[in-house]
């Protein structure tokens, strides 16, 4: 089943890259042959229903051997398995076993496909064979990646997640410029956050979670035209670039590391269509600012546990899709109001472990909507489960100003964007610039 999904998936990439210039693409035309043998071979036709390229399924599964006009590419991915297979210590599963012998092709989790962008290859000549993807998820390898990946060339995804790989991700995968997903979450790696990275101009879909990166996050990291980008579970520290709301992804966890500061306030104003962005347990303080709430396609926003002060924003009533909307475990204050508790989409409000001190009518029916709201340990009176009374005489971070961008007009959700950084307030500050 997993093999037939890599098909697939490799399949669409191909696609893809057909009007995206990457590592592969398929003749122009209608026509379309598919041919079933020993391997699987998938075509685009010219129009005439006559096959283009063709993709050679590998994965083990008895892959037929490629054209010679393929050796000298599969000679290099050869020399890059074999001392990969060399740096892994562990193999539990004896997913490698297959990893002998020049035909790449056959080596279990990894997958070929023929590439007919390239231009060395005449016009009569089958199209060379690359090695176009590797899936070795949960095959459970102790071991390190190693410099010589970078031979695989056309590489469009590497998924390694849920193993024991150790050590740093090599500045070699720089050359990985045909990567389209990388996947090395659940493993063991350290270091840096991996530079080489930032240099792979197709990338889509970028996994470190679970693992235990450190240091600072890269400003040019949320410049690129990543979809997805997974960063949480690792030891990342310092202030989240000022440039996060550029990113054009739409899911963003950075959640369990220890990220300090304030949320960019910037955050919003950059046109992003982002779905997702959690920033959950982390050491972020500050107010939460107002370009949250401009994010009108946000699905899931969760901001708890961590040192947030202040009112909440009132362009959080933008957020007409949002489902999730978790502020726990803060020291946000002041009143919950219609802002938030009529937004249309939300399913579960959760505001407990802040100093609250009272909600509006609306906030009342959310029960009856059957949305989940916690509103426990607040200072709200008369309502059972609230802090005891002398936590609620001072209330943290009273003296913070959120500053909030003047509005001369009745607030009009999407026609906030603000164009020039000088126009952005801190919503930090506690006076006037």
């Amino acid at each position: 089943m997993e093999s037939s999904c890599i098909l697939a998936f490799l399949f669409l990439l191909i696609l893809h890259s057909s009007t995206t210039k990457a590592a592969f693409s398929v003749g122009g035309g209608v026509g379309v042959g598919v041919g079933v043998g020993i391997g699987v071979g998938v075509g685009v036709g010219n129009g005439n229903g006559g096959s283009g390229g063709v993709v050679w399924v590998g994965g083990g599964i008895n892959s037929p051997e490629p054209p010679r006009s393929s050796v000298p590419k599969l000679e290099g991915a050869y020399t890059a398995l074999q001392a990969w297979k060399s740096a892994v210590t562990e193999d539990p599963l004896k997913i490698l076993s297959s990893w002998i012998g020049p035909n790449v092709c056959a080596y279990k989790g990894v997958f070929c496909a023929a590439n007919p962008q390239d231009e060395t290859v005449g016009a009569s000549a089958a199209f060379p064979v690359v090695v176009a993807g590797i899936d070795l998820n949960h095959a459970n390898l102790k071991g390190t990646l190693v410099k010589e990946l970078s031979l695989l060339s056309d590489l469009s995804l590497l998924h390694l997640n849920s193993n024991r790989f150790t050590g740093t991700v090599p500045e070699t995968f720089s050359d990985l410029v045909f990567l389209e997903e990388l996947d090395l979450s659940n493993n063991q790696l350290s270091g840096p956050f991996p530079s080489a990275t930032l240099y792979m101009p197709g990338l889509i879909y970028l996994d470190l979670r679970f693992n235990y990166f450190s240091g600072s996050l890269p400003q040019e990291l949320f410049s690129k035209n990543l979809d997805a980008l997974f960063l949480n579970n690792n030891q990342f520290e310092g202030e989240i670039p000022q440039n996060l709301g550029s990113s054009p992804a739409s899911v963003i966890n950075l959640a369990n590391n220890k990220l300090s500061g304030s949320i960019p306030a910037s955050l919003g104003f950059m046109g992003s269509k982002i779905k997702e962005i959690l920033f959950l347990n982390n050491q972020l303080t500050g107010c939460i600012p107002e370009g949250v709430g401009l994010f009108t396609e946000m699905q899931v926003l969760d901001v708890s546990f961590n040192s947030l002060m202040g009112h909440l924003p009132d362009t959080l009533s933008c957020l007409q899709d949002i489902e999730v909307l978790n502020l726990a475990h803060n020291k946000l204050s002041g009143e919950l109001s219609d802002v938030v508790c009529s937004l249309r989409s939300l399913a579960n409000l959760t505001v407990a472990y802040n100093f609250f001190s009272g909600f509006s009518q609306e906030c009342s029916r959310l029960f009856f909507r059957n949305v989940g709201f916690d509103f426990s340990l607040n200072c709200i009176p008369d309502r059972d489960m609230q802090r005891p009374p002398p936590e609620c005489s001072g209330i943290p971070g009273g003296s913070l100003s959120c500053l909030r961008i003047p509005t001369p007009r009745p607030l009009v959700c999407g026609s906030m964007a603000v164009s020039k950084s000088k126009n952005i307030i801190d919503p930090t500050s506690s006076s006037p610039p």
